[in-house]
Protein backbone atom coordinates (compact mmCIF):
# COMPACT_ATOMS: atom_id res chain seq x y z
CA UNK A 1 0.00 0.00 0.00
CA UNK A 2 1.55 3.60 -0.83
CA UNK A 3 0.25 6.99 0.68
CA UNK A 4 0.74 8.62 3.37
CA UNK A 5 3.10 6.87 6.10
CA UNK A 6 1.67 6.39 9.50
CA UNK A 7 3.82 7.99 12.45
CA UNK A 8 4.41 4.82 15.19
CA UNK A 9 4.19 5.54 18.80
CA UNK A 10 7.61 5.46 20.81
CA UNK A 11 6.34 3.73 23.22
CA UNK A 12 9.58 3.64 26.33
CA UNK A 13 11.56 6.79 25.66
CA UNK A 14 9.71 9.39 23.91
CA UNK A 15 5.93 9.17 24.13
CA UNK A 16 3.69 10.92 26.64
CA UNK A 17 3.64 8.08 28.35
CA UNK A 18 7.42 8.22 29.33
CA UNK A 19 6.81 11.96 30.79
CA UNK A 20 5.22 11.25 34.27
CA UNK A 21 7.91 8.16 35.15
CA UNK A 22 10.43 10.41 34.11
CA UNK A 23 9.49 13.13 36.27
CA UNK A 24 9.25 10.63 38.92
CA UNK A 25 12.30 9.89 38.52
CA UNK A 26 13.44 14.04 38.61
CA UNK A 27 11.94 14.17 41.89
CA UNK A 28 13.93 11.35 42.81
CA UNK A 29 10.97 9.15 43.50
CA UNK A 30 12.66 5.26 44.48
CA UNK A 31 12.43 3.22 41.57
CA UNK A 32 11.37 5.56 39.05
CA UNK A 33 13.48 6.23 35.89
CA UNK A 34 13.98 9.21 34.28
CA UNK A 35 14.11 7.91 30.87
CA UNK A 36 13.77 11.53 29.48
CA UNK A 37 16.41 13.02 30.90
CA UNK A 38 14.36 15.80 32.88
CA UNK A 39 16.42 18.03 34.91
CA UNK A 40 16.45 17.05 38.80
CA UNK A 41 14.36 19.27 41.07
CA UNK A 42 12.49 19.09 44.15
CA UNK A 43 9.45 20.60 42.07
CA UNK A 44 7.34 19.97 39.31
CA UNK A 45 4.34 21.64 37.11
CA UNK A 46 3.11 19.90 34.35
CA UNK A 47 1.04 21.74 31.95
CA UNK A 48 -0.90 19.93 29.56
CA UNK A 49 -2.41 22.26 26.70
CA UNK A 50 -5.16 19.84 24.72
CA UNK A 51 -4.50 19.83 21.04
CA UNK A 52 -1.07 21.47 21.12
CA UNK A 53 0.38 19.70 18.05
CA UNK A 54 3.74 19.67 17.56
CA UNK A 55 3.61 20.68 14.01
CA UNK A 56 0.82 23.49 15.07
CA UNK A 57 3.02 24.93 17.51
CA UNK A 58 6.37 25.23 15.30
CA UNK A 59 4.24 26.67 12.32
CA UNK A 60 2.71 29.32 14.46
CA UNK A 61 5.72 30.10 16.72
CA UNK A 62 5.58 33.44 16.31
CA UNK A 63 2.32 33.56 17.82
CA UNK A 64 3.94 31.69 20.97
CA UNK A 65 6.58 33.35 21.62
CA UNK A 66 7.32 31.85 25.15
CA UNK A 67 6.18 28.65 24.58
CA UNK A 68 8.83 28.76 21.03
CA UNK A 69 11.65 30.09 23.65
CA UNK A 70 11.42 26.99 25.63
CA UNK A 71 14.14 24.18 25.41
CA UNK A 72 12.14 21.10 23.79
CA UNK A 73 11.72 18.20 21.78
CA UNK A 74 9.00 16.23 19.56
CA UNK A 75 7.29 13.56 21.59
CA UNK A 76 4.51 10.84 19.98
CA UNK A 77 1.35 10.25 21.35
CA UNK A 78 0.02 6.98 21.40
CA UNK A 79 -2.45 5.53 19.52
CA UNK A 80 -5.03 6.67 18.75
CA UNK A 81 -4.39 10.03 19.46
CA UNK A 82 -7.14 11.36 21.29
CA UNK A 83 -7.37 12.78 24.87
CA UNK A 84 -8.95 10.21 27.26
CA UNK A 85 -6.31 7.23 25.47
CA UNK A 86 -3.11 10.13 26.25
CA UNK A 87 -4.37 11.65 29.73
CA UNK A 88 -4.85 8.09 30.60
CA UNK A 89 -1.21 7.56 29.59
CA UNK A 90 -0.15 10.49 30.87
CA UNK A 91 -1.39 9.74 34.51
CA UNK A 92 -0.27 5.78 34.21
CA UNK A 93 2.49 5.77 32.43
CA UNK A 94 1.32 3.28 30.58
CA UNK A 95 0.28 2.52 26.73
CA UNK A 96 -3.56 1.96 25.76
CA UNK A 97 -3.07 -1.64 25.61
CA UNK A 98 -2.22 -1.79 29.21
CA UNK A 99 -4.63 0.59 30.96
CA UNK A 100 -7.31 -0.02 28.35
CA UNK A 101 -8.85 3.06 27.57
CA UNK A 102 -8.33 2.51 24.12
CA UNK A 103 -10.38 5.65 22.16
CA UNK A 104 -12.93 8.27 22.58
CA UNK A 105 -15.36 5.22 22.94
CA UNK A 106 -15.07 1.46 22.43
CA UNK A 107 -16.93 -1.34 23.45
CA UNK A 108 -17.29 -2.58 27.00
CA UNK A 109 -16.96 -6.36 26.35
CA UNK A 110 -19.13 -7.84 29.22
CA UNK A 111 -22.37 -5.70 28.34
CA UNK A 112 -22.20 -4.82 24.52
CA UNK A 113 -22.86 -1.12 25.94
CA UNK A 114 -20.60 1.68 23.84
CA UNK A 115 -18.75 3.78 26.52
CA UNK A 116 -17.26 7.28 25.91
CA UNK A 117 -14.61 7.28 28.03
CA UNK A 118 -14.58 11.15 28.10
CA UNK A 119 -18.33 11.61 29.60
CA UNK A 120 -17.87 8.06 31.25
CA UNK A 121 -21.54 7.31 30.26
CA UNK A 122 -22.02 3.69 31.44
CA UNK A 123 -22.21 2.20 34.43
CA UNK A 124 -18.50 1.07 34.63
CA UNK A 125 -16.34 1.01 37.67
CA UNK A 126 -13.43 3.00 36.38
CA UNK A 127 -10.87 1.55 38.88
CA UNK A 128 -12.06 -1.72 37.40
CA UNK A 129 -11.63 -0.83 33.98
CA UNK A 130 -8.37 0.42 34.57
CA UNK A 131 -6.55 -0.98 37.50
CA UNK A 132 -3.14 -0.33 37.24
CA UNK A 133 -1.42 1.74 39.80
CA UNK A 134 -1.01 5.39 38.05
CA UNK A 135 2.46 7.37 38.29
CA UNK A 136 0.32 10.08 40.63
CA UNK A 137 -0.18 7.06 43.34
CA UNK A 138 3.30 6.17 43.18
CA UNK A 139 4.77 9.41 43.44
CA UNK A 140 2.50 10.56 46.43
CA UNK A 141 3.23 7.69 47.98
CA UNK A 142 7.18 8.90 48.33
CA UNK A 143 5.82 11.64 50.39
CA UNK A 144 5.50 14.24 47.32
CA UNK A 145 2.36 16.50 47.62
CA UNK A 146 0.58 15.73 44.29
CA UNK A 147 -1.98 18.20 43.28
CA UNK A 148 -5.04 18.12 39.91
CA UNK A 149 -5.79 21.29 38.34
CA UNK A 150 -8.73 21.41 36.22
CA UNK A 151 -12.39 22.12 36.03
CA UNK A 152 -14.36 21.52 38.64
CA UNK A 153 -16.53 18.99 36.96
CA UNK A 154 -13.90 16.80 36.42
CA UNK A 155 -13.12 16.01 40.12
CA UNK A 156 -15.86 13.34 40.25
CA UNK A 157 -14.93 11.71 36.62
CA UNK A 158 -14.74 8.25 35.63
CA UNK A 159 -11.83 9.31 33.50
CA UNK A 160 -10.10 11.02 36.69
CA UNK A 161 -10.34 8.06 38.75
CA UNK A 162 -8.99 6.08 36.50
CA UNK A 163 -5.64 7.73 35.09
CA UNK A 164 -4.92 10.52 38.04
CA UNK A 165 -6.16 8.85 41.09
CA UNK A 166 -3.52 9.71 43.78
CA UNK A 167 -3.58 13.08 43.07
CA UNK A 168 -6.10 15.49 45.17
CA UNK A 169 -8.05 17.40 42.87
CA UNK A 170 -8.58 21.50 42.46
CA UNK A 171 -11.20 22.49 40.59
CA UNK A 172 -10.84 25.81 38.99
CA UNK A 173 -12.62 26.71 36.17
CA UNK A 174 -11.06 30.05 35.24
CA UNK A 175 -7.84 30.95 34.33
CA UNK A 176 -7.33 33.18 37.56
CA UNK A 177 -8.50 29.91 39.63
CA UNK A 178 -5.85 27.74 37.68
CA UNK A 179 -3.05 30.16 38.47
CA UNK A 180 -4.24 30.66 41.90
CA UNK A 181 -4.48 26.38 42.71
CA UNK A 182 -1.12 26.16 41.10
CA UNK A 183 0.64 28.75 42.92
CA UNK A 184 -0.93 27.20 46.07
CA UNK A 185 -0.07 23.74 44.97
CA UNK A 186 2.79 23.68 44.02
CA UNK A 187 4.58 24.70 47.28
CA UNK A 188 2.96 22.49 49.28
CA UNK A 189 5.30 19.76 51.30
CA UNK A 190 9.11 19.91 50.53
CA UNK A 191 8.56 18.31 47.29
CA UNK A 192 5.95 19.01 44.99
CA UNK A 193 4.21 17.27 41.91
CA UNK A 194 1.21 19.50 40.43
CA UNK A 195 -0.49 18.87 36.83
CA UNK A 196 -2.44 21.68 34.85
CA UNK A 197 -4.90 20.92 32.08
CA UNK A 198 -6.23 23.42 29.62
CA UNK A 199 -8.90 22.47 27.05
CA UNK A 200 -9.46 25.69 25.26
CA UNK A 201 -7.13 24.95 22.20
CA UNK A 202 -8.68 21.53 21.54
CA UNK A 203 -11.69 23.58 21.74
CA UNK A 204 -11.76 25.85 19.37
CA UNK A 205 -9.64 23.71 17.00
CA UNK A 206 -12.95 21.10 16.97
CA UNK A 207 -15.19 24.00 16.65
CA UNK A 208 -13.69 26.20 14.32
CA UNK A 209 -10.49 24.76 13.12
CA UNK A 210 -6.75 24.18 13.82
CA UNK A 211 -6.23 27.01 10.62
CA UNK A 212 -8.70 29.41 11.75
CA UNK A 213 -7.82 32.51 12.62
CA UNK A 214 -9.98 31.91 16.13
CA UNK A 215 -7.28 28.90 16.85
CA UNK A 216 -4.05 30.85 16.13
CA UNK A 217 -5.89 33.40 19.08
CA UNK A 218 -5.94 31.01 21.06
CA UNK A 219 -2.91 30.00 20.85
CA UNK A 220 -1.05 33.46 21.62
CA UNK A 221 -3.84 33.08 25.04
CA UNK A 222 -2.56 29.32 25.45
CA UNK A 223 1.19 31.00 25.32
CA UNK A 224 0.39 34.10 27.93
CA UNK A 225 -1.10 31.43 30.34
CA UNK A 226 1.54 29.24 30.16
CA UNK A 227 4.15 32.31 30.84
CA UNK A 228 1.86 33.09 33.80
CA UNK A 229 2.00 29.62 35.15
CA UNK A 230 5.95 29.58 34.89
CA UNK A 231 5.71 33.15 37.11
CA UNK A 232 3.20 31.43 39.58
CA UNK A 233 5.55 28.87 40.58
CA UNK A 234 8.48 28.70 42.96
CA UNK A 235 12.15 29.46 41.52
CA UNK A 236 13.25 26.33 42.55
CA UNK A 237 10.58 24.17 40.57
CA UNK A 238 10.51 23.13 37.02
CA UNK A 239 7.67 23.49 34.47
CA UNK A 240 6.87 20.68 31.51
CA UNK A 241 4.81 21.70 28.93
CA UNK A 242 3.12 18.83 26.87
CA UNK A 243 -0.08 18.09 24.89
CA UNK A 244 -2.10 14.91 24.33
CA UNK A 245 -2.37 15.30 20.29
CA UNK A 246 -2.58 17.25 17.51
CA UNK A 247 -5.41 18.16 15.11
CA UNK A 248 -5.80 18.35 11.32
CA UNK A 249 -8.71 20.24 9.53
CA UNK A 250 -11.25 17.77 7.39
CA UNK A 251 -13.59 19.61 4.79
CA UNK A 252 -17.20 18.66 4.68
CA UNK A 253 -16.34 17.30 1.42
CA UNK A 254 -13.98 14.62 2.49
CA UNK A 255 -16.46 13.13 5.41
CA UNK A 256 -17.81 10.06 4.88
CA UNK A 257 -21.28 9.53 6.71
CA UNK A 258 -21.36 5.77 7.76
CA UNK A 259 -24.76 6.15 8.67
CA UNK A 260 -25.70 7.36 5.02
CA UNK A 261 -23.79 4.25 3.30
CA UNK A 262 -25.63 0.42 3.48
CA UNK A 263 -22.38 -0.83 1.82
CA UNK A 264 -20.12 0.47 4.76
CA UNK A 265 -22.77 -0.61 7.91
CA UNK A 266 -23.25 -4.38 6.17
CA UNK A 267 -21.03 -6.52 8.96
CA UNK A 268 -21.14 -4.10 11.51
CA UNK A 269 -23.14 -4.52 15.45
CA UNK A 270 -21.30 -1.17 16.77
CA UNK A 271 -19.70 1.59 15.57
CA UNK A 272 -16.73 3.28 18.19
CA UNK A 273 -13.74 5.51 18.77
CA UNK A 274 -13.99 8.65 16.31
CA UNK A 275 -13.77 9.82 12.93
CA UNK A 276 -10.73 9.68 12.13
CA UNK A 277 -9.79 6.50 14.16
CA UNK A 278 -12.61 4.23 13.95
CA UNK A 279 -13.13 0.94 15.91
CA UNK A 280 -15.67 -1.36 13.79
CA UNK A 281 -17.16 -4.24 16.16
CA UNK A 282 -18.39 -7.06 13.62
CA UNK A 283 -21.33 -9.59 13.81
CA UNK A 284 -19.58 -13.06 13.93
CA UNK A 285 -17.94 -13.63 10.85
CA UNK A 286 -18.57 -10.96 9.05
CA UNK A 287 -14.64 -9.47 9.78
CA UNK A 288 -13.09 -10.19 6.89
CA UNK A 289 -15.57 -8.57 4.40
CA UNK A 290 -15.75 -6.09 6.20
CA UNK A 291 -12.32 -5.03 6.28
CA UNK A 292 -12.33 -6.09 2.21
CA UNK A 293 -15.10 -3.38 1.74
CA UNK A 294 -13.25 -0.71 3.64
CA UNK A 295 -10.39 -1.63 1.97
CA UNK A 296 -11.88 -1.33 -1.63
CA UNK A 297 -13.45 1.84 -0.35
CA UNK A 298 -10.82 4.12 0.97
CA UNK A 299 -7.81 2.65 -0.34
CA UNK A 300 -4.62 4.94 0.32
CA UNK A 301 -6.58 6.94 2.13
CA UNK A 302 -6.49 5.24 5.39
CA UNK A 303 -5.46 1.67 7.14
CA UNK A 304 -7.89 -0.80 7.55
CA UNK A 305 -6.28 -3.77 9.84
CA UNK A 306 -8.15 -6.18 11.82
CA UNK A 307 -7.46 -6.00 15.82
CA UNK A 308 -4.65 -8.82 15.64
CA UNK A 309 -3.04 -6.45 12.79
CA UNK A 310 -3.34 -3.29 14.36
CA UNK A 311 -2.07 -4.85 17.83
CA UNK A 312 0.85 -6.47 16.05
CA UNK A 313 2.08 -3.15 14.41
CA UNK A 314 2.42 -2.15 18.38
CA UNK A 315 -0.04 0.70 17.65
CA UNK A 316 -1.25 0.34 21.71
CA UNK A 317 1.82 -1.65 22.90
CA UNK A 318 1.58 -4.45 24.49
CA UNK A 319 -2.35 -5.67 24.78
CA UNK A 320 -3.13 -7.15 27.88
CA UNK A 321 -5.90 -10.25 27.78
CA UNK A 322 -8.82 -7.93 29.36
CA UNK A 323 -8.38 -5.20 27.15
CA UNK A 324 -7.86 -6.67 23.40
CA UNK A 325 -12.02 -7.20 23.04
CA UNK A 326 -12.41 -3.58 23.74
CA UNK A 327 -10.26 -2.91 20.42
CA UNK A 328 -12.67 -2.95 17.15
CA UNK A 329 -12.64 -6.52 15.35
CA UNK A 330 -11.64 -3.79 12.56
CA UNK A 331 -9.76 -0.37 13.11
CA UNK A 332 -9.31 2.14 10.48
CA UNK A 333 -6.76 4.47 10.80
CA UNK A 334 -7.74 7.68 8.33
CA UNK A 335 -4.24 8.70 6.73
CA UNK A 336 -5.58 11.25 4.00
CA UNK A 337 -7.59 14.52 4.60
CA UNK A 338 -10.80 12.10 5.80
CA UNK A 339 -12.80 11.67 7.96
CA UNK A 340 -15.33 8.84 8.84
CA UNK A 341 -18.17 10.32 10.51
CA UNK A 342 -21.78 8.56 12.01
CA UNK A 343 -24.53 11.75 11.14
CA UNK A 344 -27.56 10.03 12.52
CA UNK A 345 -25.49 7.87 15.57
CA UNK A 346 -23.17 11.29 16.74
CA UNK A 347 -24.08 14.27 14.96
CA UNK A 348 -22.44 16.31 16.66
CA UNK A 349 -19.10 14.78 16.02
CA UNK A 350 -20.27 14.93 12.05
CA UNK A 351 -20.01 18.98 12.35
CA UNK A 352 -16.45 18.75 14.30
CA UNK A 353 -13.72 20.68 12.16
CA UNK A 354 -10.57 20.12 13.54
CA UNK A 355 -10.21 16.39 14.34
CA UNK A 356 -7.35 14.09 15.62
CA UNK A 357 -7.30 9.95 16.60
CA UNK A 358 -4.94 8.29 13.78
CA UNK A 359 -1.49 8.58 12.99
CA UNK A 360 -0.84 11.47 10.72
CA UNK A 361 2.69 13.63 11.92
CA UNK A 362 0.12 16.44 12.48
CA UNK A 363 -1.82 14.12 14.91
CA UNK A 364 0.86 11.91 16.68
CA UNK A 365 3.90 14.31 17.25
CA UNK A 366 3.27 16.66 20.60
CA UNK A 367 5.67 18.84 22.26
CA UNK A 368 7.61 18.33 25.42
CA UNK A 369 8.86 21.71 26.17
CA UNK A 370 11.05 22.80 29.91
CA UNK A 371 11.45 25.96 31.36
CA UNK A 372 13.87 25.06 34.52
CA UNK A 373 13.20 28.94 36.03
CA UNK A 374 16.65 29.01 37.90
Amino acid sequence: MSGPTPMLPAYGGGSLADVLPSVAGALSVPGEQNTLGLPPAPRYAVLLLDGLGWNLLRRNADLAPYLSSLTGRALTSGVPSTTAASLTSLGTGLPPGAHGIVGYSSIVPETGALLNALAWDKPVDPRIWQPHRTVFERIAAAGVATRNVSKARFDTSGLTAAAFRGSAHRGADTVDDRLDATRFASREGSSSLVYVYDSQLDYTGHGQGCESWQWRKELAAADTFAQRVRSSLPRDAVLVVVADHGMVDVQPDNRIDLDADPALLNGLRLIGGESRFRHLYCVDGATPDVVATYQERLGDQALVLTREEAAGRGWFGPVEERVSPRIGDVVVASLGSIALVAGQRFPQEAALIGLHGSLTDDEMAIPLLIDEGF
